[in-house]
């Protein structure tokens, strides 16, 4: 996949098929979405290529605004990657861009610098300022400029008889709601993957250590990233130096068994002693183990964690979930 960032200046010198959003989470309705202009690309002899911002609109318009992303923008680029896609146009979104009307949008973006031939509309998308036009304004407009614009069928996930199964219309809000209430596991339905997150292991107050659970304490890169409800999870470790996944146990919480205040996120890897400090670690989220309380002593914290620790353990030394 080519990234291209666009200036005033630059444009695509290839015809494309393409679409555009934000993508957040690049999740399974936006996967079909995908999945659909790459076999019509395909089909044309075009590009396909997939149009998305540097930063979330609502961070340009609304300047208190402070978005919850699923992705940050190096982590929205690698699961872009791995559609197939052969472009990802990268626009500078500013307070001019979002004066566009649909019309302005269409022909100085889409048509004069993307060279688009046909753009995928998702089924409920709407563009240009105030989102003030509708989709068959969008195919008058193209018709006038030799775009044809095809509205994408609302992808529907498959009804199961289990109770993770993620609801018929998958979105980026509601993966978020999931995952602000804990809920790991629908989280991954819906996004096709577990929810991850990066960050660089920072020195902690080591009371993990003096538990029998030393923990690497995460300072997370993006401060936009969402964190999810706090509690014990089931997780699996990455370093940034290893593809091994790594079965581990995390904390995000505020530790009030020790009276603290500031949240902390702390992974313990499973059977794993080396130093960690300073390496960037990534854990994705399998399940929510339990809510974070309080414990009347140390003790009684460190019996609970060996109990967390054997039903991790269980859970990962089942076939079903050797992620």
């Amino acid at each position: 996949m080519k990234t291209i960032y666009l200036n005033k200046d630059s444009k695509c010198t290839k015809p494309c098929v393409a679409t555009i959003g934000f993508f957040d989470g690049v999740h399974r309705g936006h996967q079909y979405l995908i999945a659909r202009l790459i076999e019509k690309a395909r089909q044309e002899g075009l590009e396909a290529t997939v149009i998305t911002f540097d930063k979330h609109p609502r961070e340009v318009l609304h300047a208190d605004y402070q978005p919850l992303l699923l992705n940050t923008f190096e982590e929205k680029e690698l699961l872009l990657s791995k559609t197939g896609i052969d472009n990802c146009a990268v626009l500078p979104f500013s307070v001019e861009m979002a004066g566009y009307s649909a019309r302005d949008f269409m022909q100085k973006v889409l048509k004069e610098r993307l060279q688009v031939r046909i753009l995928y509309i998702g089924y409920d998308n709407r563009f240009g300022h105030n989102r003030e036009e509708t989709f068959d304004d969008y195919v008058r407009y193209g018709k006038e400029m030799g775009i044809t614009v095809v509205r994408n069928d609302e992808f529907k996930a498959e009804s199961t008889e289990s109770e993770n199964t993620c609801p018929p219309k998958i979105s980026s809000s509601q993966i978020r709601k999931y995952l602000l209430n804990g809920d790991a596991e629908m989280a991954e339905q819906c996004l096709g993957y577990p929810y991850f997150l990066w960050g660089t292991v920072v020195n902690g107050v080591q009371k993990g250590r003096e538990l029998g659970f030393p923990t690497a304490n995460i300072a997370v890169n993006d401060p936009r990233k969402l964190i999810p409800a706090p509690g014990v999870y089931a997780v699996n470790a990455c370093l940034k130096t290893e593809t091994m996944l790594r079965p581990s146990m995390m904390n995000i919480g505020r530790r009030p068994t020790f009276g603290d205040n500031a949240l902390s996120l702390e992974v313990h890897i499973l059977d794993y002693s080396s130093n960690l400090y300073g390496q960037q670690l990534a854990v994705g989220f399998v399940r929510r183990m339990r809510e974070e309380h309080r414990f009347d002593s140390e003790q009684e914290l460190a019996a609970q964690l060996q109990s967390d620790a054997r039903e991790v353990r269980d859970l990962f030394s089942t076939p079903d979930n050797d992620k």
